[in-house]
């Protein structure tokens, strides 16, 4: 009795978002993070009726005019239906968006962990309280996992999208939460503390706050100890969320998503980062490849093509060839000539970038259970039209369409 052929299965998002509550889109620089996360929000609403927040950071700016996200930040945001309907898109659930917004998180933070009134306000009118916390290092890092446990933790969401900040090391997002626990017991906080929490200066150290009010102050020492002071007094609110937040990032309901090109730098290190999320047993969804080039460039029928269309142009041709492409696009039948005759001659190096391409991708899927291409598309996505072709290629639709 004769089987029926299995078909090979369309790589799709859609299995994981409707089975995760939490999904951090992850990844090196300037790899299309931010937009891919956008996309796989809107990729959400499209197969579910459900309420999905894309917690964002720092998109371009067309594409967060368009997100509705200009006059907004912490506070999330709901894209209206009417926006879609005009992008020609159809979706069952709410899409939610907001931005992180540095400043407003940390006030947030200080309110929620201050062991009092008096401690909250004495901090928010520190006058080096905005100056630090905006430099504090890796902030947005933190920040970003205290939004992804606020929000789920309110319930009001069926599915949330973090775009991880941008970072030279993509680890530093899982790092946060510990580093944070680790500040309150390191040598720096005892240091700018102590002196001002104690009487009892040690003869070594009193030459160098001698130097140090001499050159920048004594207000200036005495600011940035009393903050610190302040701060050390909402120890056990910031190591407890710490905890809690390493917690999440290890829960089932969690899910990774590593966004890479298939450059060698950062394909590099989303293997690192797809490594590293194994060993410390953070599950990991999916790998999304994008601006992928198309894998038959690398195939030998098309080095035969290419080796056909060199024959049939330039000094060698005839000029048959191109003079039929000429009249197709109303263009001068010579310089169609000298272009197709390059693109031929040159085509063995598009080919091995294909191939290197390929190399990557292979050694990226073998990192996760699901693997999706993106090609490179026309243009920069900028709108929510834009949006909806990237989530096609997400869902593994097989007429996903270019960029317009």
């Amino acid at each position: 009795m004769a089987t029926k052929k299995k078909r090979n299965a369309v790589p799709t998002v859609d299995p994981l978002l409707a089975s995760r509550e939490m999904i951090l889109v992850a990844g090196s620089g300037g790899v299309g993070k931010t937009t891919v996360a956008a996309a796989l929000g809107l990729a959400a609403v499209q197969r579910q009726s459900s309420r999905v927040l894309v917690l964002t950071v720092d998109p371009a700016r067309r594409l967060a005019t368009a997100l509705g996200l200009e006059a907004f930040g912490n506070t999330p945001v709901r894209i209206d239906d009417e926006a879609f309907v005009e992008a020609g898109l159809e979706v069952r659930g709410e899409l939610h968006v907001a931005m992180l917004d540095t400043k407003a998180g940390w006030d947030e933070l200080i309110r929620r962990h201050a062991p009092d009134a008096a401690t909250r306000d004495a901090v928010l009118a520190n006058p080096l309280y905005q100056n630090i916390t905006s430099r504090f290092v890796h902030s947005h890092d933190y920040l970003a996992m205290e939004q992804l446990h606020d929000l789920h933790a309110t319930g009001d969401y069926d599915l949330v999208i973090v775009d991880t900040p941008p970072s030279r090391n993509a680890l530093t997002i899982l790092d946060a939460p510990g580093r944070m626990a680790d500040f309150f017991g390191s040598r720096l906080l005892r240091w700018l503390t102590v002196p001002y929490r104690s009487r009892l200066f040690t003869f070594a150290s009193k030459p160098f706050y001698k130097i140090a009010d001499t050159i920048l102050g004594s207000r200036f020492l005495q600011d940035i100890a009393d903050f610190f002071v302040l701060f050390q007094a909402m120890e056990s609110g910031f190591v407890r969320r710490a905890k809690e937040v390493e917690a999440l990032l290890v829960d089932p309901r969690t899910a990774f998503v590593v966004v890479s090109t298939l450059e060698a730098a950062p394909a590099h290190e989303a293997k690192f980062l797809a490594e590293s999320l194994t060993e410390r047993k953070m599950p990991i969804g999916a790998i999304v490849a994008n601006r992928v080039m198309p894998s038959h460039l690398a195939d030998v029928a098309a080095g035969r093509a290419a080796e056909d269309l060199a024959d049939q142009t330039g000094p060698e041709g005839d000029g048959v060839l191109a003079a039929r492409v000429a009249e197709q696009i109303d263009a001068n039948p010579e310089v169609v000539d000298a272009v197709l005759h390059r693109m031929a001659e040159r085509f063995d190096d598009v080919a091995m970038v294909a191939a290197r391409e390929a190399q990557r991708r292979s050694e990226l899927a073998s990192l996760a259970a699901l693997t999706v291409d993106v090609p490179w598309l026309q243009g920069d996505i900028h709108d929510i039209s834009g949006l909806g072709v990237l989530a096609s290629h997400l869902r593994g639709a097989p007429d996903a369409p270019d960029l317009p």
